[in-house]
């Protein structure tokens, strides 16, 4: 299961374990034990600290298909109910190097954070191998685990464990449990875990008196995208002390599948993308700060940005470039189900909806794609727009109506989400054209109409749009000194990669000349 070349890829990744690890392994019988036990088996080749130990766990393990990571016989709090392949592989392999040296590359505030927990908390993360959003959540959870002895992190793959799928009705992925309730649905990352963790137990964000700080910072650049990750880049050539704070590293680029418009380069995905950004930043003397958001930016000569950890930074400038978020459609019944057949994100769900009736609602590029990439999925797949037209680009739209199971509704306004049982049942959408109100049944429902400017930090900061984008001019100067902003939270008018790219580093040289003359 685990080919030769990939074993001699581990054999390089674990020269530098510092402890013996063994993947203990329940006992009993399951149709696919012999496959995981294989796989195990073959990992464990790799190295002579790994071993793979058959014991009887089953107060804490639910299945003959789970098994956990120990350290010198002592447990890590990590356990697996599946077989880790597929996007979840790396998820196995980050675990085992954590566990055993390799530093946790997680913010230090963050980290301390996490350390701070007291009581018992049992992390279940539902997810499919099919999910590239899924790794992130089950590496931090994975991490939380290893800092701190009271947590414990259990992947489940919910294809070998459809009861469960069916007990908890759940409809999309990543779905995580904390000791046994629903505690985040969805696409969600590292910060948005803790800072759902923070709403469950805020005394944990209280920083100590003696917290090391920052030295003022030159350029904090505030995302990680293509405007952050250029901005910074910019300003770090110049000599410049750069902090960038980022909630996800990548932003929305993490999450596209097929770049083909950045010149220079003529296929890629985001992925691909985002990791040649990280590789690039680290060429320079940049602090970056990931899974953390700014709340309040103080402005004045010095600036002073508030974390979502509790930590402060100074700054003789601040770029905004945290991008866009997708748009939701505001009816009643769309957050009430979300993960139980609303979803945002078609890569990671539609294999739930194999041979079932679903809508895309939004008929632009994003819709269209998303209509293409499901109807080779499900059964059938409906796409609603509220204009008269699709406004996607026209190969796009010429390759949709070759789709036999795609219907296309147009001047259709959503309504309402309706569901039954705790699952999406039908969509009531209007015909704005007569006025009637129609329902289509559905089993699930994909919204794609659009972005949101990530600008809620910037209010009563700098002047806004109408849409809520930061309003620069034509060097990226906000109403604010000292306060730039670049890429889709801004005003410029086209939300492309190489566009970002070119505005943040605009914005930073433009940093750089306020600094030269103000400070």
């Amino acid at each position: 299961m685990i080919t030769p070349d990939i074993i001699n890829a581990l054999q390089q990744y674990t020269q530098n374990m510092n402890a013996p690890l063994s993947f203990v392994l329940q006992t009993g019988e399951h149709s696919k034990r012999a496959e995981l036990l294989q796989f195990l088996t073959d990992f464990a080749s790799a190295s002579p600290l790994l071993s793979v130990v058959e014991q009887d766990l089953s107060e804490t393990l639910r299945s003959p298909l789970s098994f956990t990571l120990m350290v010198n016989n002592e447990p890590t709090g990590i356990i697996y109910s599946g077989i880790p392949s597929g996007h979840e592989f790396n998820s196995l392999v980050l675990s085992v190097l954590h566990a055993t040296g390799t530093a946790i590359k997680l913010d230090e505030g963050l980290q301390q954070i996490i350390k701070r927990v007291d009581v018992p908390l049992k992390f279940e993360a539902y997810i499919s191998l099919s999910c590239h959003n899924c790794p992130d959540v089950v590496q931090a959870l994975n991490q939380f685990a290893l800092l701190n002895p009271h947590i414990q992190s259990e992947m489940i793959d919910g294809g070998l464990y459809p009861d469960l799928i069916e007990q908890n009705n759940i409809q999309g992925v990543p779905s995580v449990y904390l000791n046994g309730d629903v505690f985040a649905n969805g696409k969600i990352d590292t910060g948005a875990l803790i800072e759902k963790l923070l709403a469950l137990y805020p005394q944990l964000s209280q920083q100590p008196a003696d917290a090391p700080a920052l030295p003022l910072q030159d350029v904090t650049v505030l995302g990680g995208g293509p405007a952050g990750v250029s901005a910074a880049i910019y300003a770090a050539r110049k000599g410049l002390n750069v902090t960038v704070i980022a909630e996800r590293f990548g932003g929305q680029v993490k999450d596209t599948m097929g770049i083909e418009n950045l010149i220079s380069v003529s296929s890629t995905t985001g992925p691909e993308l985002t990791g040649a950004m990280m590789q690039h930043l680290n060429d320079y003397d940049v602090t970056l700060k990931e899974h953390l958001r700014v709340e309040h930016i103080e402005s004045g000569h010095i600036k002073t940005l508030t974390l979502s950890s509790g930590e402060q930074i100074q700054s003789k400038s601040v770029i905004i470039a945290t991008g866009a978020k997708w748009r939701e459609l505001g009816v009643p019944g769309e957050k009430e189900n979300i993960g139980n057949g609303v979803a945002y994100c078609p890569h990671c769900d539609g294999p739930f909806f194999k041979g079932k009736d679903v809508a895309v609602i939004g008929g632009g590029n994003s819709g269209v794609e998303a209509a293409l990439d499901l109807a080779g999925i499900v059964k059938s797949v409906t796409v609603f727009e509220f204009l008269p037209e699709l406004k996607a680009d026209k190969v796009l739209v010429e390759q949709l109506h070759k789709r036999t199971n795609v219907t296309v509704i147009t001047n259709a306004a959503a309504k309402e989400v309706l569901s039954t049982d705790a699952k999406v049942s039908a969509l009531q959408y209007e015909d704005r054209t007569t006025g009637q109100v129609h329902e289509q049944e559905l089993d699930g429902i994909f919204v794609q109409i659009g972005l949101l400017p990530n600008s809620q930090v910037a209010q009563d900061v700098v002047e806004l749009s109408p849409y809520n984008e930061i309003i620069i001019n034509e060097r990226g100067e906000t109403s604010a000194p000292g306060i730039f902003a670049a890429g889709d939270v801004s005003t410029v008018p086209y939300k492309q990669i190489v566009i970002s790219m070119g505005e943040g580093a605009k914005a930073s040289l433009s940093a750089f000349d306020y600094l030269l003359k103000n400070h």
